[in-house]
């Protein structure tokens, strides 16, 4: 087994501040289905979850084909977003991944809610394709909290539990890596309060990317 750490890296609200294409996006598809949007804190705090799981949970009485509608509308609409413009990365996020991937005993992973393309795009915008040695998305896992990202990604990697960290701005990141026996480092600038992250459990709750490097160190110490 290889003793290489991976550092695993949600996407919306850690590592791109795609609020207003989710906004945007959800607006479209409540409009198209003929029901009233939610409001905006209701809408951010379900980012993280599989698309259709964030629906059923932001709108529950709804009816099944009513949600469907929906997330069809979103997907559309996110699409035709995604294709003008694409969402920046959050402030010090480059540099962060740049210090991690030059260390020799570090390697880089996602887990993310995103489709497949979603997040192909996504790293083609920012120049981050080939960043990662493994990108785990929706279309093939449950949605979070389920740990089967976590667990493929350390499979993928050779990488045992006690090695990999979760980074991620929701209670859904900490409770998925709680369940693979995964340390997490929640991020304050995302869609979840701070003290929510750390009474998920997040083994810290940093306020910059600044801080990312010595809060691993903190966690992983000279192991």
């Amino acid at each position: 087994m290889s003793a290489r750490k991976l550092v695993v890296f949600d996407v919306d609200g850690t590592l791109i501040d795609s609020q207003d294409h989710i906004l945007a996006a959800m607006a479209a598809g409540f409009a198209g289905a003929g029901h009233p949007l939610p409001p905006r804190e209701a809408i951010l705090s379900i980012v993280g979850l599989s698309l259709p799981q964030a629906v059923a949970r932001l709108v529950p009485d709804l009816s099944k084909d009513d949600q469907v509608r929906i997330t069809d509308g979103y997907k559309s609409a996110f699409g035709t977003l995604r294709a003008q413009s694409h969402s920046p990365l959050f402030p010090g996020a480059s540099v962060a991944l740049a210090d991690l991937a030059a260390r020799p005993d570090v390697r880089l992973g996602i887990a993310t809610g995103k489709s497949r393309r979603g997040l192909t795009h996504v790293l083609a915008a920012h120049g981050l394709s080939g960043a990662f040695a493994t990108t785990q998305v929706a279309d093939d896992h449950p949605s979070k909290p389920d740990p089967a990202m976590l667990h493929a990604a350390l499979a993928e990697t050779g990488t045992a539990p006690e090695r990999a960290v979760m980074i991620g701005d929701t209670v859904f990141d900490i409770e998925m890596a709680r369940a693979a026996g995964v340390a997490a480092i929640g991020v304050g600038w995302g869609y979840h309060p701070a003290a929510n992250l750390a009474a998920a459990g997040a083994a810290a709750v940093i306020g910059t990317f600044a801080e990312l490097g010595v809060a691993l160190d903190g966690l992983w110490g000279t192991a």
